[in-house]
């Protein structure tokens, strides 16, 4: 197992990707705390994991409040002594028309798509750096290489994941510490589940493959980035989209 006794926080993991990529890192030996602002549905994951004999820790947290973030890695450390792994996976959508869009439209998804990574990631890598070693791995999306007609405020959002990413890589590398973001295209999904059909078949036709993805093909790459088979990775965005775009 790739990741043996390593502590894992996947934010967002109360459902969809999230829950995926905590199943697969606990597959691969990860202790895994599993986060998310709704803490009945990460408790379910939580003792989902735990019938699967998985160690875990199901903790609620609004990634995007710094108060909240450092207690949750205060936690986490006194629980389990360490920290490994740090998947920013918490994401919303507040999709609309640039000429109609809100401010608070704006700042949601901006709050939760893109200072959350900088609120956690600062707080975790606090531990990492001192411990001189941790893998960082943060979800980006299509939408931020591409753009999407209706999200400007999450399209910037993740094509800023992007620039974070790279940027931080400079930064941490020396210290022990790698990051990497993943960019997943279209992944079936409950979020996907409520497109409509004429729309869905055409983002379909798009795709090389000529089918959408799994929530566990996107984990596997999270788990591949968090183990070290990717010990020299570092600063990269990995697509998982079918050849969506390239």
């Amino acid at each position: 197992m790739r990741l043996h006794e390593k502590v894992a926080v996947v934010t967002g993991s109360g459902r969809g990707l999230g829950a995926a990529m905590a199943e697969r890192l606990a597959d691969e030996g990860a202790r895994i705390v599993v986060v998310d602002i709704d803490g009945e549905a990460a408790r379910q994951v939580s003792e989902s994991l735990t019938k699967q004999g998985h160690d875990n820790l199901a903790i609620a947290c609004n990634v995007a409040d710094r108060a909240q973030v450092s207690a949750l890695f205060r936690q986490v450390t006194d629980h389990f002594g360490r920290l490994d792994v740090l998947v920013n996976n918490a994401g919303i959508t507040r999709d609309a028309a640039f000429l109609t869009m809100t401010d608070d439209q704006w700042n949601q998804v901006i709050d939760v798509n893109l200072t959350s990574m900088f609120i956690c990631t600062q707080e975790a890598a606090r531990y990492m750096v001192e411990q001189q070693s941790g893998r960082i791995v943060c979800i980006s999306s299509l939408s931020g290489n591409e753009g999407n007609f209706g999200q400007a405020n999450y399209s910037a959002a993740k094509a800023g994941v992007i620039g974070f990413v790279k940027s931080l890589s400079k930064e941490l590398a020396r210290k022990g510490v790698l990051i990497n973001a993943v960019s997943p295209g279209f992944i079936e999904s409950e979020m996907t589940a409520q497109v409509p059909e004429k729309v869905r078949d055409k983002l379909i036709a798009r795709v090389p493959q000529g089918r959408g993805g799994l929530p566990e093909e996107v984990a596997s790459v999270v788990a591949f980035l968090a183990s070290d088979d990717a010990a020299y990775v570092n600063g990269q965005t990995l697509n998982v989209n079918g050849g969506m775009y390239v």
